[in-house]
């Protein structure tokens, strides 16, 4: 695995995109705010107009977005990154987002021949900046350890939680249990 389409440069996902660059993986980037990604650009990143063509011909695809409903448009709308990714490639949803979403996108992602992780993350930005990220994540126990040197490069604790939707289940209950 060397080429990584990365969509989501704010806070967290900036941070995240630059680590997976340091670890030597070839990195294309999206985000709707394109002055977000002037930095990673400046630093070698690929920049696309849209998730579609962000995803065109990488061996992975990792989002962090804003909302469930920008993690749907990004992987299923008419730009979306499933209908641009080759079969036997990769995806990681790092955003929190719903159980149900997920489980949607894997059973989507799965008559395409694309491995899809939800991979939540717990840390915050500083986690983000620091490689320190808790990431918890649901899918196919093969495609989590195919994606694990990809995780490691930006997080610590690398956790696999079950079938599709466990990510985001354990991430819900991380809230729950924090509030």
């Amino acid at each position: 695995m060397k080429r990584i389409g990365f969509i989501g440069l704010g806070i967290m996902g900036a941070a995240m995109a630059s680590h997976l660059m340091n670890a030597g993986y070839e990195l294309t980037v999206y985000n709707r705010t394109k002055a977000k990604a002037d930095a990673l650009v400046a630093a070698g990143a690929h920049y696309c107009d849209s998730p579609a063509a962000c995803a065109h011909g990488q061996d992975a695809v990792i989002t962090i977005v804003g909302y469930p409903k920008d993690v749907e448009e990004v992987y299923l709308g008419a730009e979306g990154i499933l209908h641009s990714l080759d079969a036997g490639a990769y995806t990681a949803d790092m955003t929190t987002s719903s159980p149900a979403l997920a489980e949607r996108i894997y059973a989507e992602a799965k008559k395409r021949g694309i491995h899809a992780l939800d991979a939540p993350v717990t840390g915050g930005d500083m986690g983000a900046r620091n490689a320190t990220l808790n990431i918890l994540v649901g899918g196919d126990e093969d495609a989590f350890l195919a994606m694990q040197p990809v995780f490691a490069a930006m997080g610590k604790n690398i956790i696999y939680e079950g079938p599709a939707g466990a990510g985001q289940k354990t991430k819900a209950a991380n809230q729950i249990a924090i509030a």
